[in-house]
């Protein structure tokens, strides 16, 4: 039995309701909607969440369009889920929401006073510990990569203070971890690695860049994403032009390959 698509939205309001609406009726309806939960959406809506970064990083409104719309599906499917099992509804979500980002602003909404952003995030994580947060990092979830991770500590407890006045000593954090990585594991010294510290002390070099990058404005998860990009577009070319002359690259050495890179980059590819 066929049922009736539902118009068109003409508003906000009546766009959002016709998404309910379908929603609804598909998971009554379609087989695969019905059998969905919580866990089997959620590695779905991580592959959205990728994708509709990718769409911003290259700048594509209108796949940045489709993946939003996609992301709204899977916030509505979240909710019309939740709502079978009598744990809450799409209301409550956004009148959670609502309420949340009202009381996070009482210098829009009350009569609190800023001077800048950073009076804002002061108050944001302020706010939410008053709210019943232990930390003032447990906001930042667990299952984050690890350079989005450090990004997003380093931006909470700058909101508390935690932060250094200067760009300038961060660099010198830069160049002090880079001295200790170099000092311990000497690119001279053909001698066994000691992994355990050797990944520590890196670590403690990326943790430092990453908080250089923010304080300068740069996003490193960003940089290094369009850097993988470059590099992927790169490499195709290469790979092209040895086809192009019959070479195989598994084949060819590091200086013929390089030939190819170079014209990449002169072709601003």
């Amino acid at each position: 039995m066929a049922h009736q698509a539902p118009e068109k939205g003409l508003t906000t309001s009546t766009a959002f309701e016709r998404l309910v609406t379908i929603m609804n009726t598909l998971r009554q309806h379609c087989p695969w909607d019905r059998k969905q939960t919580m866990q089997s959406l959620r590695h779905l809506t991580i592959e959205e969440m990728y994708e509709l970064a990718d769409a911003i990083l290259e700048g594509d409104t209108q796949e940045i369009k489709k993946e939003l719309g996609d992301l709204m599906m899977h916030m509505v499917f979240y909710a019309r889920i939740a709502e079978e099992q009598g744990a809450f509804d799409i209301r409550d979500v956004l009148n959670a929401v609502c309420d949340k980002l009202v009381e996070r602003h009482p210098h829009i909404y009350a009569d609190v006073q800023v001077n800048n952003e950073d009076d804002v995030k002061q108050n944001w994580e302020s706010l939410k510990l008053k709210a019943g947060n232990k930390s003032v990092l447990a906001g930042v979830p667990n299952g984050l990569p690890s350079l989005v991770k450090a990004f997003r500590i380093q931006d909470k407890v700058r909101g508390v203070g935690f932060d250094w006045e200067d760009k300038k000593q961060v660099w010198e954090k830069v160049e002090e971890e880079l001295a200790e990585f170099k000092t311990e594991f000497d690119i001279e010294d053909d001698g066994a690695i000691d992994q355990d510290k050797a990944e520590q002390e890196f670590g403690d070099l990326l943790f430092s860049l990453i908080n250089y990058a923010r304080h300068i404005g740069i996003n490193p998860d960003t940089a290094l994403e369009r850097t993988n990009k470059k590099f992927i577009r790169r490499f195709t070319h290469v790979e092209n032009r040895a086809r192009e002359n019959n070479q195989e690259i598994q084949h060819m050495t590091l200086t013929e390959m390089d030939v190819y890179w170079k014209e990449a980059k002169e072709l601003g590819i």
